[in-house]
């Protein structure tokens, strides 16, 4: 039932619509997805690698790092905690980054501006380091990249896409099935009165796939 959640659910269904709509990934393109051990990271970045793509995370620790890649098959995974996203980039992206599926904005927003490749597609989804900021919120410092590189920066709202989840499900699913796709949940158990803390396990980056929390 967690999988509904998650895969199945309004995060798969986002990292689908967000990647293939908005995206428009095309085999041999270098995609660099944040968030890379979340709920809707994985997802992105594994349908990439079915489609094609050398996928690159950015994640934080490096237990989630080598998740992403020695379990889910990313290419690489950049720990903005323990290095420097900046250099992780330029080592793992040489030719720059077509197709940059962000998750938490910021100063990572802006690293992978500054390493754009022509025609780059900019999927906006999320800015999970910005929720919580006590002062305004930070735009992106890099976007002039985006006139340099011709390249496009869109939103995306996953309840757009409503009337398409079932033919979504019915691929991912598939790729389930043959051992293409996987789905990971943390699942927390204590009821109602743990949400608070669990809830916090978001913004400190603690949970490890979709966080779910067991109410009964």
């Amino acid at each position: 039932p967690a999988q509904w959640l998650n895969v199945f659910g309004m995060p798969g269904m986002t990292a689908y619509f967000g990647l293939l709509d908005v995206g428009l990934p095309k085999p041999g393109d270098t995609l660099v997805v944040s968030g890379a051990a979340g709920a809707v990271g994985q997802t992105v970045g594994q349908l990439a690698k079915i489609k094609g793509c050398r996928v690159v995370g950015i994640a934080g620790g490096a237990a989630k790092c080598d998740w992403v890649v020695k379990e889910l098959g990313f290419d690489a995974c950049i720990d903005y905690k323990g290095g420097s996203v900046r250099e992780g980039l330029k080592q793992h992206c040489p030719k720059g980054v077509d197709v940059y599926f962000d998750n938490v904005g910021g100063e990572i927003l802006d690293q992978v501006l500054a390493k754009l490749a022509p025609k780059a597609r900019i999927v906006i989804c999320g800015a999970i380091s910005q929720y919580n900021n006590l002062t305004a919120m930070q735009g992106p410092k890099n976007y002039m990249s985006l006139l340099v590189n011709r390249a496009r920066m869109e939103g995306m709202v996953v309840f757009d896409y409503t009337e398409r989840f079932p033919v979504a499900i019915a691929e991912l699913a598939g790729y389930m099935k043959d051992g293409r796709l996987k789905s990971k949940e943390d699942i927390v158990d204590g009821g109602v009165a743990a949400f608070p803390q669990t809830m916090n396990k978001l913004f400190a980056g603690e949970n490890f796939g979709k966080l779910v929390l067991r109410v009964a």
